[in-house]
């Protein structure tokens, strides 16, 4: 039951993508493309669908956790961690950078496969590389990150 619930809800999620053209990198790139606003050529729907995003979570959690537990599990599995350290900087970065040159993030890449574009492929392949590369580095790291000082 566990699997069909995920399975469905990353349909949706999908569909959703497909739907308002994210698996589209050009319409992600018009949207990073600032300088395209004088011209009127800047795309500013991704800011409405991550809108829509924020809301719907801000809701979903808000739902959520007033629950004592969740559906499919004993308990709820939310992060603990107060710390920011160089990985909780480095990973959005790099996340940002990535979405930034390939117009891709994973879950529209994965749904840009349906039209079986080579850019799709390639960026999946790198990514699949990235997070190979990044398990690579924490087993041969076992300190922990050096803390950086909250503001």
């Amino acid at each position: 039951m566990v699997i069909l619930a995920q399975f469905a809800i990353g349909l949706l999620l999908g569909l959703g993508l497909v739907i308002a053209g994210m698996s589209d990198p050009a319409k992600v790139l018009n949207f990073l493309d600032l300088a395209a606003i004088p011209s009127g050529g800047w795309d500013a729907s991704l800011a409405f669908v991550m809108a829509g995003a924020i809301a719907v979570t801000f809701i979903g959690y808000r739902l959520v956790l007033r629950r004592d537990r969740p559906i499919f599990d004993t308990r709820f599995h939310l992060p603990t961690a107060t710390v920011i350290d160089a990985r909780i900087l480095a990973g959005p970065a790099i996340f940002g950078i990535g979405w930034g040159l390939a117009g891709f993030c994973p879950g529209p890449a994965l749904t840009a496969l349906t039209t079986g574009g080579t850019p799709a492929w390639l960026f999946l392949a790198t990514m699949f590389a990235g997070m190979a590369g990044a398990r690579w580095l924490a087993g041969r790291n076992t300190a922990p990150s050096p803390a950086l000082p909250r503001t």
